[in-house]
């Protein structure tokens, strides 16, 4: 009888729940997660440390098994979901403002049994599931269908900003973005959505650039808004609003954090204060050359020039030590994956399967572009981790829960709900 049992089992039974399943999708992702214990050990070895690779290598590993998992439930059943996900999600991220643990300047913790959690990593996810969600019942195709999300949207952006958590709050916007284009919104009203942000950046820093700016937000609101003169009017005004905002605010900031968000531009103004960071990025991603220095042989790495390096600023031992040829290897697996995401959302069963493709897909390309610009000196100190990279437990939990969501559309994309 064990004999009769044991001959029927097979590798094939195993796997069968999982046949249908991207496993490059899987795979890629594994490799990440792999290569950024290697890094991070490589980062940690000079300083006394010797935990956070096991850790980060053990968070991926039950983060694996729960994308496993959720590969295997059917997404659809989250819809009606929803709402209960987007009323915890709020819950956690206020609960953070009363009992959060602050660290690096951010009150973003909550201290469980030991383990400090990061609900705002979460609630990236959760955001993306909610709007799935609505915007499947209803395209962004008519603008009180885009303010109800951007209102939807605004209370856990809100809560975000109070920790404050400049770099979160910043992803959200990007996925709200990336999901409405997906949604059938005018691609002139997300431009709109973006421009009070720029005339503040703009009307501070180049007065003339500004005036070209509000030139074109004239044609784009004279061509995609109803109502043509009042739209055009309106936007054009809110543009002006928000230049000078933009200047009282600016007064209002502390020396620091103006450097935070401008010594991008010219490091060398603080060399040793806030500027120090940049800089030394730059070396140690310069001084990799073409193979790097080696595993484990970086000078800027293994002799602690840059603060905090195992988490935002992983990839700069990644450049290091392998050199410009790993650094595009480790930019080629990004964009493997963002195609696999595409080819996903293109070929979903239903709308609400191929948002949240979309969601996950615009979550990773703005952290992987605003990390790795953050890193080579084109673009501000803004604390985004890069995915399945940089050292963090909750982020990396939140990128394989997004990856176990996006291969159960994937997974049952030809299956009809019974």
């Amino acid at each position: 009888m064990l004999q009769r049992s044991l001959s029927r089992f097979s590798w094939k039974s195993l796997v069968e729940p999982w046949k249908e399943v991207d496993w490059v999708l899987f795979i890629l992702p594994v490799a990440l997660t792999v290569l950024g214990g290697i890094a991070i050990r490589s980062t940690e070895l000079n300083q006394g440390l010797v935990n956070y690779w096991w850790q980060h290598l053990a968070t991926g590993g039950i983060g694996l098994v729960a994308a496993l998992l959720l590969a295997r439930w059917r997404y659809e059943t989250l819809i009606q979901w929803k709402w209960i996900i987007y009323a915890i999600t709020n819950i956690t991220l206020l609960i953070v403002i009363f009992i959060g643990t602050t660290a690096n300047g951010a009150q973003s913790w909550i201290s469980v049994a030991g383990f400090h959690l990061q609900p705002s990593e979460f609630a990236k996810v959760g955001m993306i599931v909610v709007l799935a969600g609505v915007l499947e019942e209803r395209t962004a195709a008519t603008i009180p269908a885009v303010i109800k999300t951007l209102a939807i949207v605004a209370v856990p952006w809100i809560l975000i900003l109070m920790q404050p958590d400049l770099g979160t709050s910043l992803v959200f916007g990007a996925i709200t973005l990336g999901m409405l284009y997906w949604a059938n919104a005018n691609p002139g009203w997300l431009i709109l959505l973006i421009s009070p942000l720029v005339s503040a950046i703009v009307f501070n820093v180049y007065l003339p650039g500004w005036f070209a700016w509000a030139g074109l937000i004239v044609v784009i609101g004279w061509r995609s808004l109803p109502w043509r003169w009042y739209g055009t009017f309106g936007a054009l005004t809110v543009n002006l609003i928000s230049g000078g905002l933009g200047h009282v605010l600016w007064g209002l900031l502390k020396d620091y954090q103006k450097d935070r968000l401008t010594l991008f531009l010219d490091p060398n103004q603080d060399p040793l204060g806030g500027g120090y960071h940049l800089i030394q990025s730059s070396i140690a991603i310069g001084n990799g050359g073409l193979l790097g220095r080696g595993l484990y042989q970086g000078t800027q790495t293994q002799l602690n020039f840059i603060p905090e390096q195992h988490t935002d600023f992983i990839f700069t031992a990644i450049g290091e030590e392998l050199g410009f040829v790993g650094a595009v290897g480790v930019l080629l697996l990004f964009w493997l994956i963002c195609l696999r995401l595409v080819i996903i959302a293109q070929n979903s069963k239903d709308n609400f399967g191929s948002l949240l493709a979309i969601g996950v897909l615009s979550m990773i390309v703005f952290q992987v572009l605003v990390n790795v610009g953050m890193t080579i000196g084109l673009a501000p100190v803004t604390g985004i981790p890069l995915p399945w990279l940089s050292y963090g437990r909750s982020a990396l939990l939140t990128k394989f829960i997004a990856l176990g969501l996006v291969e159960s559309v994937y997974n049952f994309r030809h299956r009809l709900k019974f």
